[in-house]
């Protein structure tokens, strides 16, 4: 069986020292906000290319802390308005209906499956506050066009950057770093993953910083002194310690995503099975490798018999969810199509060509 991601192999990769890394946070005797996080932190906002990065405990809670950062700050109120694509995991919505905000479905395009920038200027009123992209699937989804709206009409930019890390844009810089502040998952099988639930918020805004960094402490600003109703949402030093060691490795790693893709994009040749608009290198890191066809579950069956494991994202879009059945009318058929005809090949830094071969026989045989 070829699995979709094997996270056992994802973590021989680094071996040794993802152990050492470990043991060393056990025997320090300090397991909560100590120099692992002081280190990590610095690194990724170095790598990210931004001035602050917090940590906190999983990629939820990062966008979470964002907007109700800017709640805080008196930037937002509850009832305003932010635009999100309607393509996108259901964690992104939840950040912002958790803060009383409103989300504002804008569809993807076709071809990237990203937002699509020419629909989200229609959409702003009065009471729209932000804009929230997605780099979903690992590719870059910000655009000039997306940046010049936003500050044409004063919105703050958002990114959920859960599937995306190490990604850049064509003039090099990283998403995480692209708007006033970003989400960060690192969930075991992101990209950058850690053995557990792990997030954290990039930001050059010193305030927004400081701000998410007491929420995510109970509120606090120092030791018994809460200026917030915060909650504890804090990164511990192991995960901190794991994800230190294996974001040395992460362009490394990428590097071996875009091998698989690249095998996949110029061997895979069914006109049935539609693979994803091209971009260049440094815009798609591959965290997911997705297709559409419209007999995508036969498609996933024909694979399963074939001994090679596929997943889909996502099979119901947040809007037709139970937990918003109140926009269960809106007409997004574009991101309703995404949902009932995509699928995700294996792919990730552990895959062999071998196996990547294997997958693409298979589907030539579909």
């Amino acid at each position: 069986m070829i699995p979709f991601l094997s996270l056992k192999d994802v973590t021989a990769l680094h071996e040794p020292l993802i152990t050492e890394a470990v043991s060393r946070v056990v025997n320090s005797g300090w397991y909560l906000q100590g120099q692992e996080n002081e280190r990590f932190e610095a690194d990724y906002a170095a790598y990210i290319g931004t001035s602050h990065a917090v940590g906190c405990a999983n990629g939820l809670d990062a966008l979470i802390w964002i907007f109700r950062a800017y709640i805080e700050m008196g930037e937002m109120a509850p009832g305003d308005e932010v635009i999100v694509p309607a393509n996108t995991f259901i964690a992104t919505v939840m950040a912002i209906t958790e803060n009383g905000l409103v989300p504002v479905f804008v569809e993807p395009r076709r071809d990237t499956l990203e937002i699509d920038g020419d629909l989200i200027e229609a959409r702003i009123n009065s009471r729209t506050k932000a804009v929230c992209i997605v780099h979903l699937y690992g590719r870059n989804a910000y655009t000039e066009q997306i940046g010049r709206i936003c500050k044409e009409y004063g919105l703050k930019l958002i990114e959920d950057n859960a599937q995306a890390h190490g990604c850049r844009t064509a003039d090099g810089r990283r998403t995480g770093s692209l708007g006033d502040a970003a989400g960060h998952s690192f969930y075991p099988g992101k990209n950058l993953g850690a053995l557990g639930d792990a997030g954290a918020v990039t930001t050059n805004d010193a305030s927004l910083a400081e701000t998410v960094r007491s929420l995510a402490n109970y509120g606090s600003t120092r030791k018994y002194i809460f200026k917030y109703c915060g909650r504890n949402s804090r990164l511990d030093e192991i995960q901190a310690a794991v994800l230190d060691v294996k974001l040395s490795f992460l362009d490394e790693d990428n590097d071996r995503r875009r091998n698989i893709a690249h095998y996949y994009n110029t061997h895979i040749n069914n006109p049935a099975v539609t693979l994803p608009a091209l971009l260049p290198d440094p815009q798609n890191v591959y965290h997911l490798y997705p297709v559409l066809c419209e007999r995508r579950d036969a498609l996933a069956e024909h694979l399963k018999t074939a001994g090679i494991a596929s997943l889909i994202h996502y099979p119901v879009p947040p809007h037709k969810q139970e937990c918003y059945s109140e926009y269960s009318g809106l007409s997004l058929p574009v991101t309703e199509y995404i949902a009932a005809h995509e699928l995700s090949l294996p792919i990730g830094p552990a895959i062999s060509i071998e196996e990547a071969a294997q997958v693409v026989e298979a589907i030539n045989a579909f």
